[in-house]
């Protein structure tokens, strides 16, 4: 019997991602952003043929499809190597050549949405106001573009049309915790929740009718519900809430009258359609665990992208009540068998907070000894049961990995969300370091004995727990995470500078705590050997972020290696920087591991 060897990191971090989709009308064709050929580009299906084929070659990650109504040509947005300035293009319906539409050089665009007869194209921009955001609407024949609305006090967006095009519905972002929505008719701003000084979130809405708007809030609640607003009547009603449930998408069926709505609880999402004829919500079977966007087409077919903890993305459809999946993307070379799905436990806190977690094992027979700690990104996020590669990348090499979802989460109502807000270093940390001590109580692993990872906020609670905690560890590997609170709120982008106050702090204000929390202020601590990884492109946290840290730390003799990636922004969009990041962090952590891996 043949013996193969056992998968390389090429095989898991081969696997593909789709970022975006767009169904044509008449469900000709399907379009959608994908790293398939190593870097993202465009591919299409033309049904009944289910085979991708490639429409864009320009290599860049797309923020935008969709399709021109009358069915002429596709719109597309792209940035340029991760800088996040995305400029729209339109795109023929059988591929090629890009045509630049809105060309506003390092400026970032958002949003773009089509007129009914597809001869403008709404976009929401930081020109002439990057704080708070302006919509301009530009004539695609004319080539002439005119200013409809401005932001004012928080970053403002065109989100849709009613039926006719009479009213506009605007999306007003104070905070992630803090959004309001507004219909725009007849010259007049119209609030769809009732006005109070609590904050709380629309976080979708559409139009059913001309003056009718259902609406996911949790205005006056914690978990996030289904809502109405009659806008003749000016008359909010509450209709459907679940038990520590919070909707999160909402999508209208208009051919049989029902919505279709996705819900977030913990650590994964549930799928339901509610008929709004019989003011019944039904449960429904989902494809996977994760559902990042739904298109309901005119037929009443239900196009859903989604992932679960062992199976990538994928774009599934809901007809004559079954599924069907469009795309099989798998990890190439690898049975699902050999995956990895995650034990969901819990563990209390310092002040007696539970806090739900997932627990990766590493199989037996892979089994090394090791945990990886990972405090997820965000902060305001969670770590789900959604496919990562690089996580069943070193699951197969033995590494087990422990991932919190401490206080800040989403997923577990709108107070626990809150709880980050202007104390990024004092509660979520102490989560962290009750998650550390219950592995350490159960015997999983020693004190001393942890390699700590993580990115993005992750990233800074990895830099914070190693300055502050750094006899928990033995190695650490920070990406792209925050290293100086101060410098940190001063360089991210304009149009987050007005929520920075109260999602981090006040500099001036909130001097002392922000020294506090800042892991900078706790090089002396930073003891273990450490790896960061930076792009170089990144608007988020900026590349002087790990410069910064990285000077410090060689300043005082500590082992710091450093991974700068000059073609990528906040994240990994080329599959050959993240296989090189991936053989770094491995080849990094079996320094530190007893057992020592070759790549």
């Amino acid at each position: 019997m043949i013996k193969f060897p056992k998968p390389d990191v090429s095989q898991f971090l081969k696997t593909f991602a789709i970022g975006d989709f767009a169904v044509n009308r008449d469900e000709s064709q399907l379009v959608f952003s994908t790293n398939l050929s190593g870097q993202y580009n465009i591919w299409a299906m033309n049904f009944p043929s289910t085979f991708p084929v490639q429409m864009t070659f320009n290599n860049q990650s797309c923020q935008g499809l969709l399709y021109d109504k009358q069915g002429r040509f596709i719109i597309s947005g792209f940035d340029t190597d991760g800088d996040e300035n995305t400029q729209f293009y339109a795109l023929p319906l059988e591929g090629g050549t890009l045509k630049q539409l809105v060309n506003n050089e390092k400026v970032r665009n958002f949003f773009p949405a089509l007129s009914k007869d597809g001869k403008k194209l709404y976009y929401s921009s930081g020109k002439g106001n990057p704080s708070y955001l302006n919509v301009y609407a530009l004539d695609l024949e004319s080539g002439e573009e005119e200013k409809v609305s401005e932001g004012k006090e928080a970053m403002t967006f065109l989100y849709c049309f009613s039926p006719d095009e009479s009213s506009q519905l605007y999306y007003k972002m104070y905070a992630n915790t803090y959004s309001l929505m507004f219909v725009r008719k007849g010259g007049e701003d119209i609030y769809i929740t009732p006005e109070t000084d609590e904050h709380h979130t629309v976080s979708d809405a559409l139009f059913v009718t001309e003056d009718l708007v259902y609406l996911l809030t949790n205005y006056d609640e914690d978990f996030t519900y289904l809502a109405s607003f009659d806008l003749k009547a000016k008359q909010f009603t509450k209709i459907k809430a679940m038990d520590k449930e919070s909707f999160a998408m909402l999508k209208y069926d208009k051919k049989n009258h029902q919505l279709y709505l996705s819900s977030e609880k913990g650590v994964e999402d549930y799928l339901y359609k509610f008929d709004l004829s019989k003011n019944e919500m039904v449960r429904m079977q989902s494809p996977c665990s994760i559902i990042e966007k739904m298109i309901i087409a005119d037929s009443g077919n239900l196009y859903l992208l989604g992932r679960s903890a062992i199976k990538p993305h994928n774009i599934y459809k809901f007809s004559a009540d079954k599924w069907e999946s469009l795309t099989q993307y798998s990890v190439p070379g690898v049975a699902d068998e050999d995956l990895v799905a995650p034990e969901v436990v819990t563990y209390t806190s310092f002040d007696g907070l539970e806090i739900e977690s997932l627990f990766f094992k590493a199989k037996q027979e892979n089994d090394n000894g090791e945990i990886i700690f990972w405090p997820h990104g965000g902060p305001q996020a969670a770590e789900r049961k959604f496919f990562r590669a690089s996580f069943q990348f070193l699951l197969n090499h033995g590494y087990s990995i422990f991932a919190p979802n401490f206080r800040g989460s989403t997923g577990y109502g709108h107070k626990f969300t809150k709880m980050v807000e202007g104390d990024w270093g004092y509660g979520p940390r102490l989560d962290n370091v009750a998650a550390l001590d219950w592995l350490i109580e159960q015997g999983y692993t020693e004190k001393g004995n942890i390699l700590l990872m993580g990115g993005s906020y992750g990233g800074y609670m990895a830099l914070l727990l190693h300055g502050r905690h750094a006899d928990y560890f033995k190695a650490v590997v920070d990406i792209f995470g925050p290293s100086d609170l101060f410098t940190f709120i001063e360089s991210v982008p304009e149009d987050w500078k007005p929520i920075m106050d109260l999602w981090v702090g006040n500099p001036e204000k909130d001097k002392e705590k922000l020294i506090e929390f800042s892991p900078i202020t706790y090089l002396d601590g930073m003891t273990k050997p450490m790896l960061v990884i930076q792009g170089a492109n990144d608007p988020r946290v900026v590349k002087e972020e790990s410069d910064q840290i990285v000077k410090a730390l060689k300043e005082k003799g500590r082992v710091v290696e450093y991974m700068l990636l000059e073609d990528e922004g906040h994240g990994f969009s080329k599959k050959e920087n993240e296989i090189a990041v991936y053989q770094k962090i491995l080849s990094f952590l079996s320094e530190y591991t007893s057992n020592k891996v070759n790549v």
